[in-house]
């Protein structure tokens, strides 16, 4: 009895994160229909209904997610113990899950992950490009990448690059044209290729500071993006005047396919940080990943 239940409480918590019996069963492999007569049964033994089916989602009901807040955390130390154990030091494994911004990711992370895979091939890691301000939490992330300013408290953050600064960016021809702006108030006459905040949904403020002085310029132009390689593809394009990372953009600038301005304004500031829960225990792997990312500068 207790064999069967524990099984059927491991399946259920599976259900309940993937919120699909068909990526439940995947991860569990088992057939979906084995994994529907398991719950089944745990239900008609309780005399509960633990699940709501419809055809295009599965969600707790109430008796179900209470029993679910219940064993979950004792299914999740079990798991842990269980990796811990499979866990070599010089040979750790696992599966990991980040969420890291495109700039984020291009700029700071990959190159620093880019060999730790080849040392740990036993380590997966999944990566997941968001420009938003994503909750790990709720997202099932065991970690994020952003700026040290956006992360929250409560989280432990690990600083993993150096200080980058934003560039004013249009084609020579452009600024041959219209004119070299002299302040960055002077941006909202030009055309200028803006991007869309993910999270709040507004326009993005052009930010810049100069001896301590912080002003932010609202822009506008014929394009509207949320990604930064679509907003230096239309600078290069000769649509207008993009902000985008320096770093992003240096090479084009050193071949003359660029021209950037007001460099004065545009001050350095803290890079990236890979953020977790301060909760969270670690496995070898993730262990291992923070000392590989962490920066040395």
């Amino acid at each position: 009895m207790l064999k069967e239940n524990f099984n059927d409480l491991i399946y259920l918590v599976m259900v309940a994160r993937e919120r699909s019996f068909t990526r439940a069963a995947a991860k569990l492999g088992v057939s979906q229909s084995a994994l529907s007569h398991s719950i089944r049964g745990l239900e008609e033994r309780l005399n509960t209904r633990l699940l709501t089916r419809t055809t295009r989602s599965v969600a707790s009901t109430e008796a179900g997610e209470r029993l679910i807040q219940s064993v979950a955390p004792m299914i999740t130390e079990i798991e842990k113990a269980l990796q811990d154990l499979a866990d070599n030091q010089e040979n750790p494994s696992g599966n990991i899950r980040i969420t890291a911004g495109e700039h984020a990711l291009s700029s700071t992370l990959w190159p620093l992950l880019k060999p730790f895979l080849q040392r740990y091939p036993d380590v997966n890691v999944e990566l997941s490009i968001d420009n938003a301000l994503t909750d790990i939490v709720s997202g099932r992330f065991d970690a994020g990448v952003r700026l040290g300013e956006s992360i929250e408290k409560d989280m432990v953050a690990v600083r993993i690059g150096p200080d980058w600064k934003m560039a004013i960016v249009a084609t020579p021809d452009y600024f041959a044209e219209h004119g070299v702006p002299q302040t960055p108030y002077e941006l909202q006459n030009y055309r200028c290729i803006n991007m869309r905040l993910p999270t709040l949904g507004g326009l993005y403020h052009w930010e810049f500071s100069k001896d301590g002085k912080a002003i932010r310029v609202k822009v506008e132009g014929q394009l509207v993006f949320n990604t930064l390689s679509a907003r230096i593809d239309a600078a290069l394009s000769g649509m207008g005047v993009s902000c985008v990372p320096e770093d992003s953009v240096r090479t084009y600038i050193e071949q003359g396919k660029l021209q950037s301005v007001l460099q004065d304004w545009c001050e350095p500031f803290t890079g990236y940080y890979l953020y977790y829960p301060s909760r969270k225990q670690h496995t070898a792997a993730f262990s291992k990943l923070i000392d590989a990312v962490r920066y040395q500068g």
